[in-house]
């Protein structure tokens, strides 16, 4: 095996690609469902194979430029991700949410920082039992800025390197309970408490009309249609279309073909005997009076009205707040139909008591005229782009790192939020204006999520590569324990406080509170399971804001765990 890690060695770039190659297949495998994942893979994999190259004298190491490259765009990506959501958790009907998302963050600070100094462990291990506890891996980022900013006394004999490795050990040993635990938590949290989260489901569902969405598929139904009659209703021939819709607003007419000629469908049209007439409404609706004009036709040319299909960001007053019920009779119903709304990039469960929110996006496909007068009633019509603004990515890093640069005496020490902090910050402004604006910034999910994932991935294999030839050092039987100990307690506690204070202060639906707890942990796997053992949406109702919250505390709250732990 000499020949080999000598020609990784002589290879950086090989080297590179091929521990995340190994991290990402690593990260696939699962045993019952549950698996390390690509971050917590490129841990193991860049420290195996550094420790193994060591045992034939042959050091790898990559550049430190390249590493905090690739973390500096992750946490930039973070930050664009969260950014729209986590504004909105500043709303005061999200208070609530909020206020539970800081408080498990809070709570897991509290118990890494105090376990750490009750255990003595190494000076990098409070920072890498945050980031594994609490299944937040950008924190293993902010916990090496604070060694490198100088914020953490280092003991005599151990390096920035040797801190940094026991970051990515500490990170490793106590990333499986934070993932497997906080599933199994909130999964079965209210089972425990001796509730019936499936019926509570039940009650929210039937109260709001929220659909399933984990359940939607592909299925043959469909709310709306659209189709056409031959008139032959004497009592409806010689009115306007505009008389029509006023004796029954329940339809739309949506184009009238007289012989051979479509006069499309103006109000003040007289519908007459003989003439076909395209007809849209609810499905329901178009099925209940099938006499009203007259036997149902296969009409191509009738039928033949461009249709059109739209994302639409929420940005108008006027409809903020509002249930989907009350747009029922509006001039575009009947013509569109909703068919997903996002926010902050999960779908939400669609029912008549969803309440908008700004910078939702709604999903809209119909008649062409209708979704235009959408876009004007909703906010504005975004035509999903694949190219990235690549001058606003440019713009918005500069930033991070001019926001980075701000520091102010505290503990003795200067403290800012550094490079990391300043481009999460940044990239938290950047997405909000552009989820305003829309056509400013734009930065694509496939973008976005190379600039997460390959980042983060990357960046922590430099990680494990750089520092594994150190970890048999540090490393005992005993060290690993108490980290494992450590980090259990802080994984396991907070999300029982979080729903003890939810369930009973907050009187919080069970199968919301389950979102939310799911949320205040950043972790969007508990939300899953959670809605799949009740066989309901409603938890991914309680899960954007407080994931958003948590996703930023936690991200700084690594650097803040290492500068209390010492």
């Amino acid at each position: 095996m000499v020949w080999f890690f000598g020609f990784l060695k002589a290879n950086p770039y090989v080297l590179l690609f091929f521990t995340v190659g190994l991290s990402v297949w690593l990260g696939r495998v699962t045993i019952k469902g549950y698996g390390l994942g690509m971050v917590a893979g490129a841990v193991i994999v860049g420290a195996v194979l550094s420790i193994w190259a060591s045992t034939y004298g042959i050091k790898l190491q990559l550049d430190n430029f390249v590493r905090l490259l690739f973390y500096y765009l992750f946490m930039y990506g973070v930050g664009l991700r969260v950014g729209p959501s986590f504004i909105n958790s500043l709303g005061r009907d999200s208070l609530r949410f909020t206020f539970l998302a800081v408080l498990a963050p809070v709570l897991g600070l509290a118990l890494v920082v105090i376990g750490t100094r009750l255990a003595d462990l190494p000076v990098g291990a409070a920072g890498g039992i945050l980031a594994g506890s609490q299944t937040m891996s950008a924190a293993i980022g902010s916990a090496e800025q604070a060694v490198l900013d100088g914020v953490v006394a280092l003991p005599p004999g151990m390096t920035p390197e040797a801190a940094t490795g026991m970051i990515a050990l500490s990170y490793g040993i106590t990333y499986i309970w934070g993932t497997v635990g906080i599933i199994l938590i909130v999964k079965y949290l209210p089972r425990w408490w001796g509730l019936d989260a499936k019926a509570a489901a039940r009650q929210y569902e039937e109260a709001y009309g929220v659909n399933n969405v984990d359940a939607a598929g592909l299925s043959g139904y469909r709310a709306g249609g659209l189709r056409a009659y031959q008139l032959e209703n004497p009592d409806t021939a010689g009115k306007t279309i505009a008389q029509f819709r006023h004796d029954h607003p329940e339809y739309r007419v949506i184009n009238v073909r007289r012989g051979n000629e479509s006069l499309g469908a103006e109000p003040d049209t007289v519908l007459r005997l003989g003439d076909v007439v395209a007809l849209g409404g609810r499905l329901e609706m178009l099925t209940a009076k099938m006499g009203l004009l007259g036997p149902e036709v296969a009409d191509p040319k009738a039928l033949n009205v461009p249709l059109d299909q739209a994302e639409i960001l929420v940005t108008s007053n006027d409809v903020v707040g509002k249930p989907l019920k009350s747009f029922r009779d509006s001039d575009i119903a009947g013509q569109v139909q909703l068919t997903k709304i996002e926010r902050s990039g999960v779908p939400m469960p669609i029912g008549l008591e969803t309440t908008l929110k700004k910078r939702d996006v709604l999903f809209i496909t119909g008649l062409k005229p209708a979704v235009t007068r959408a876009g004007e009633i909703f906010g504005i019509i975004a035509r999903p782009s694949t190219a990235t603004d690549l001058l606003t990515l440019a713009a918005g890093m500069i930033l991070g790192f001019l926001i980075g640069k701000i520091d102010f005496p505290a503990f003795g020490s200067r403290v800012g939020l550094g490079n990391a902090g300043g481009l999460l910050v940044s990239g938290i402004v950047v997405a909000s204006i552009s989820s305003r604006l829309r056509f400013f910034g734009s930065t694509p999910n496939a973008a976005r999520n190379i600039l997460e994932d390959l980042g983060l991935v990357v960046f922590v294999a430099i990680v494990g590569l750089n520092a594994g030839a150190t970890l048999l050092e540090q490393l005992t039987g005993a060290i690993a324990l108490k980290i494992f100990l450590v980090g259990f307690v802080a994984c396991t506690i907070p999300p029982f406080i979080v729903w003890a204070i939810g369930h009973h202060l907050f009187k919080t639906n069970p199968a919301v509170l389950m979102g939310v707890t799911a949320g205040a942990r950043s972790h969007s796997g508990p939300c899953r399971e959670a809605a799949k053992e009740i066989d309901s949406s409603v938890p991914w109702i309680g899960f954007p804001v407080a994931y958003a919250v948590s996703g930023v505390l936690l991200t700084i709250f690594g650097y803040f765990a290492m500068m209390l732990a010492h």
